[in-house]
């Protein structure tokens, strides 16, 4: 793919964007960041003062055509992150996990950005028994997931031969990133292993498809970078089918890659309503696109970087404690800048 290309992130400064915005530098491509930077400029690192990165302060709501000049992809990761967020403030989730996106989408297209990628989630399935493809009907059960389940509606008809429009429905995240999250199932096991020596689980039958944040960033890109025929007007799931996990069943693995014998402790207290197992047949038939990344080697990766104390649980790991302190600072903090 050509390297003089330019690829607009938003929301490139969270947990997925400070995985995938190296990648795309390292891969000689210009990136423009628009983002809210919540968590700090800090994650970009070494690669805060690369030439072909420029980080635009700004709120996906505003955005307007001057941040597209001279954009060739657009990947739209903005979003207030889980569903414990979404509930936080439904509203202010629907205005930027819904309505902004599809207003990044319409402006992208407007002014001749080539191709759109959507940051979906696997969470639009809800609470299924059958294993679900991109064509199962969607039943959201949460703000955040429902405000996803509608962006991919109103984004998909904008598709053209000039505008590709490619919807990534990811599953659950985990995996060191330079924005670390433990609110995150697998990476809270391991957190939650090391502080205590045991695992917590709550009601534990349910189902997760998981996908390292490092594949997701890889399956973004490989969208980026295909044959437009293959990707435009298409739904993907992105994930692997051995990456499908019972939460208790995941834990055990957790336990066990740690080579421990660690309790887990399982509590009834079923407070998580969705259960979906996923097929990733599509995404690996079309675009080839496989898994790298395992829960046992990044469990132990996790655990060694939190040893040496080159990971530290601090309020800012748990995103809606961080937003909660914002809010606390600045009630209007999430309001448009």
């Amino acid at each position: 793919m050509n390297k003089e290309l330019t690829f607009l992130v938003t929301g490139g400064g969270g947990y997925l964007g400070s995985v995938l915005v190296p990648m795309l530098l390292e891969r000689g491509y210009k990136v423009k960041v628009l983002d809210r930077f919540f968590w700090g400029k800090k994650v970009f690192g070494k690669y805060f003062k690369d030439k072909n990165l420029i980080l635009i302060e700004a709120d996906t709501r505003s955005l307007s055509e001057k941040h597209l000049q001279g954009v060739d992809v657009v990947m739209d990761l903005a979003s207030l992150s889980n569903d414990p967020i979404g509930e936080l403030n439904p509203e202010k989730t629907l205005e930027i996990n819904f309505e902004a996106r599809v207003h990044t989408a319409k402006m992208a297209k407007k002014i001749g950005v080539k191709r759109y990628i959507l940051a979906s989630t696997c969470s639009v399935y809800g609470f299924r028994e059958a294993i679900l493809h991109e064509q199962s009907k969607t039943a959201p059960v949460t703000t955040y997931a429902r405000a996803s389940a509608l962006t991919e509606k109103s984004v998909l008809p904008l598709a053209s031969k000039d505008f590709s429009v490619t919807v990534l429905r990811q599953g659950t995240l985990y995996g060191d990133s330079p924005r670390m999250r433990f609110d995150l199932v697998l990476n809270t096991m391991v957190l939650s292993f090391f502080r205590n020596g045991n695992i917590a689980v709550f009601g534990g039958e349910q189902w997760r498809p998981i996908l390292h944040v490092a594949d997701s960033a890889r399956a973004f890109i490989k969208v980026a970078e295909v044959d437009v025929k293959k990707i435009n007007r298409q739904i993907f799931n992105v994930g692997s089918d051995g990456q499908n996990y019972q939460i208790k069943k995941l834990a055990k693995l957790v336990s066990s890659s740690l080579k421990s014998r660690s309790e887990i402790i399982t509590q009834n207290i079923q407070s998580d309503f969705r259960s979906y197992r996923v097929s990733f047949a599509k995404i690996k038939k079309v675009l080839n696109f496989k898994t790298m990344e395992t829960p046992q080697k990044t469990s132990k990766k996790i655990h060694e970087l939190l040893k040496d104390k080159t990971l530290r649980d601090t309020i800012e790991t748990r995103t809606i404690d961080w937003y909660k302190h914002l809010l606390s600072k600045n009630p209007k903090i999430l309001d448009i800048k």
